[in-house]
């Protein structure tokens, strides 16, 4: 049989309607002082042994109070604005944000190459009715409370919006730099969840955070958004790669902070860098000297060479340099080692090699023909892996998407050192 617990009030009262009921009956069966004082030592056992079957209830949390502690609205107003601040998306291309007193409509409108749909999202303040409509939309309270991330260029999102507390899972803790989430990982508080056809869903369901954030591909195959879906997960795409500039990839920090209500740290912080990041091109775009550069290297007989219209090239126009690149592309094109070698074999500079490359030896040992351009002869050889960690982790791949002023900065120094004289390479290195 099942025990039946009673609050300590119940307890009390049920007590002594027994003692009343009994008091009653006895007195009526018993009219004598001896039977009286049975009575009463049997009353007294009786209500010793009931009170022993009796359990204090566990003390319950209000629901008010948990409300409270999610950040979520207990006094819900219909005309309230429940977003005092908001973020006005200037550079990005790729989402877009309308707010409504209660709820935002946020728009991934490109989250991958040849895509032909968009995503939308409807964040509601918690605490407050959810909208009708948008059937195609998920539906996702804010502030969220738990997230796990699937792309390490989302991490540094969470640092600076000191949100970082709210991170249980990462696709793989060894490949992480941004320095907050290393010292949780140690702690034992972040979770390794994996990604696309490697994805724990098992694990993910286990930390079960109010958030999944991950990108796409358009390969259903391997996109890990469709199976954290199905398993029932709220997950939205992160389409920042998407970007053709510099400052668009990292303005998708305001994206992150939509589901936080951060906007006012991330437009600060989005202020800060887009203004130094246009200060130091517009130094930079002034020289008269622009040396010409090629970047990529050869992977298994396929050389892959960006568009002039991708942010690769965005990134060496606004540092005064002149790319080879393929006119009216924005992404990539895969040309053969001796059409590279054609273009670019007397160019100035070669930036962005093998992430494996420490060394001009490295590349000559790759393959000897490297030898032959001229940026190697003369040793102009630039990589973006200075700050790699131990798990082959490239923090320029991380928080170089936030800080595109940063990045900007090395390639100045690179290629005109007198324009930023005091600057330290911070994610680029010569190789010896």
């Amino acid at each position: 049989m099942r025990r039946i617990i009673f609050s300590v009030e119940t307890q009390y009262i049920v007590s002594h309607v027994i003692g009343y009921i009994a008091s009653h009956i006895i007195d009526r069966l018993f009219n004598s002082i001896h039977w009286r004082f049975l009575y009463q030592v049997l009353l007294v056992a009786i209500l010793v042994i009931g009170c022993q079957n009796f359990q204090p209830r566990e003390p319950q949390v209000s629901p008010t109070s948990d409300i409270a502690a999610k950040n979520c609205v207990t006094n819900y107003h219909p005309e309230q604005d429940y977003f005092p601040n908001k973020v006005s998306v200037k550079y990005a291309q790729g989402f877009a944000v309308e707010y409504r007193n209660n709820y935002k409509i946020v728009t991934v409108k490109k989250p991958w190459q040849k895509a032909n749909q968009d995503f939308q999202y409807i964040l509601v303040q918690c605490g407050t009715p959810t909208p009708e409509g948008f059937p195609q939309a998920q539906k996702i309270n804010i502030p969220v409370n738990s997230i796990v991330t699937l792309s390490t260029t989302h991490l540094p999102h969470l640092a600076s919006l000191d949100v970082v507390d709210k991170l249980v899972g990462v696709s793989d803790t060894n490949r992480v730099n941004t320095p907050q989430v290393v010292e949780k990982i140690k702690t034992g508080k972040v979770a390794s969840v994996g990604n696309n056809s490697n994805l724990n869903i098992e694990k993910i369901l286990e930390l079960n955070p109010d958030l999944v954030t991950t990108y796409g591909t358009g390969n259903a195959q391997t996109d890990s958004h469709p199976k954290l879906l199905e398993a029932g997960l709220k997950v939205v795409i992160n389409a920042e790669y998407m970007e053709n500039s510099p400052l668009g990839r990292s303005e998708w920090l305001k994206f992150t902070a939509l589901f936080f209500h951060q906007e006012k740290r991330a437009e600060e912080i989005f202020k800060r860098i887009s203004e130094r990041y246009q200060e130091i091109a517009k130094k930079a775009k002034a020289v008269k000297n622009r040396p010409r550069v090629f970047t990529g290297f050869n992977f298994k007989g396929t050389w892959y060479v960006p568009g002039c219209k991708s942010y690769v090239a965005q990134y060496l126009a606004d540092a005064g340099a002149d790319l080879l690149c393929i006119e009216n592309v924005d992404g990539s094109v895969p040309l053969s080692f001796e059409e590279v070698f054609d273009r670019a074999a007397n160019a100035d500079y070669w930036l962005n090699v093998s992430q494996n490359w420490q060394s001009i030896k490295d590349i000559l040992t790759e393959d000897k023909r490297y030898g032959d351009f001229q940026a190697v002869k003369l040793g102009n050889v630039y990589n973006n892996n200075l700050r790699l960690n131990e798990g082959g982790g490239n923090d320029y791949w991380e928080s170089g998407i936030s800080n595109p002023d940063v990045v900007l900065a090395d390639l100045i120094r690179i290629l005109h050192p007198d324009i930023l004289p005091q600057h330290q390479l911070f994610y680029y290195q010569k190789l010896q």
